[in-house]
């Protein structure tokens, strides 16, 4: 068994749209390497600053995220598939790559939409105000299926005028 501290750079699109690891940010590695029958076991946690935006009022966002890790890396020359077809991850000249199991597991744990709070109330659909800064804030509303009505309100002569003709 070996245990491996180690601080690295993120590579690139550790994320979606909305939320990731920047590129060339820090991760920092906490994991054990042991050698099994089959190959070599991962397992430990990975730790990165997650970074994005408000998906309802598009502030920043930015806190750390730690994740578990374990896969088995198999030392079998003969190229093993999973279920699908998909080749399994292999030890290759003595090293094993970690990116395709660091990617997998941070963006399963990223939000598919992160907000800054739960209760964030988001932009005005219409003119685009920030709502927690203005909480009283509203427009009105004119539903246009009301307005041959409100014509008839507004100008009770033109309604006599349509009788006599």
């Amino acid at each position: 068994m070996r245990a491996l501290e180690e601080r690295v750079e993120a590579p690139e699109d550790f994320g979606t749209p909305a939320i990731g690891i920047p590129a060339g940010s820090d991760m920092d590695l906490d994991l054990r390497l042991e050698a099994v029958h089959e190959g070599v076991l991962v397992s430990g946690t990975a730790t990165a600053r997650a970074v994005g935006e408000c998906v309802r009022c598009l502030d920043p966002i930015a806190y750390d995220l730690t994740v578990d890790v374990q896969e088995l890396y198999f030392a079998d020359p003969d190229p093993a598939t999973d279920e699908d077809g998909e080749p399994l991850p292999r030890v290759e000249h003595e090293s094993v790559d970690l990116e395709p199991l660091l990617r997998d597991a941070f963006v399963i744990e990223l939000p598919f939409q992160p907000v800054c709070s739960p209760d964030c109330q988001g932009l005005c659909p219409q003119c685009g105000v920030r709502l927690e800064d203005h909480p009283g804030h509203r427009h009105e509303t004119r539903d246009p299926r009301w307005d041959a009505l409100q014509s008839l309100a507004t100008d009770p002569g033109q309604t006599d005028q349509r009788k006599s003709n």
